[in-house]
């Protein structure tokens, strides 16, 4: 079981039933904001999670022909078991703009460019606050840990941007 196999199962928990469409809607509102997966592989872990009785799949008989999931008693105990076991893996951080800054990025565009990515990235998180708000608690308190990251890298940022024109290695903000 993968990381994208729970986010399909604690998605469909909350959804279903739902098609591969609709859990992958979902997942660009909620997980995608802090766990990205290509949307293929939601498609393709519903095919897998079937075939290992952890969700059952209708068929649309007319129309689309969609393919509907839901989730077996098997699924709910692995996402149960899951949920309640404590994570082993270290916190991962998989930035662009940190990589290239890491190997020799020129310091000052880059922190401009990435002030701006996260003020705006920041802002739509603060407005799926409001869209959430009375959604589970899990989702409430993600989106808070998310927000509050974005605040880190814009400080971090603003501050690397302000050494540089420091510096005269970057024009003041209006010049």
């Amino acid at each position: 079981m993968s990381e994208t196999s729970f986010i399909v199962l604690g998605l469909l928990e909350r959804l279903e039933p739902a098609t591969p469409y609709d859990l992958k809607q979902m997942a660009q509102l909620s997980t995608f904001n802090f766990w990205s997966v290509p949307h293929t592989q939601i498609y393709t872990e519903c095919a897998r999670l079937t075939e290992a009785g952890m969700l059952s799949e209708q068929h649309e008989q007319t129309g689309r022909r969609r393919r509907i999931y839901r989730l077996t008693a098997a699924g709910t105990e692995e996402l149960d078991r899951w949920r309640a076991t404590l994570p082993r893996e270290p916190y991962q951080l998989r930035d662009p703009a940190t990589l290239r800054l890491f190997f020799g990025a020129e310091p000052g565009p880059l922190a401009e460019h990435e002030v701006a990515a996260h003020t705006e990235r920041l802002a739509g998180l603060e407005a799926l606050r409001e869209r959430v708000a009375d959604g589970p608690e899990g989702w409430g308190l993600a989106l808070e840990l998310g927000i509050s990251e974005e605040h880190q890298f814009i400080a971090f940022w603003s501050k690397l941007l302000q050494r540089e024109r420091d510096a005269g290695r970057m024009p003041r903000s209006g010049e």
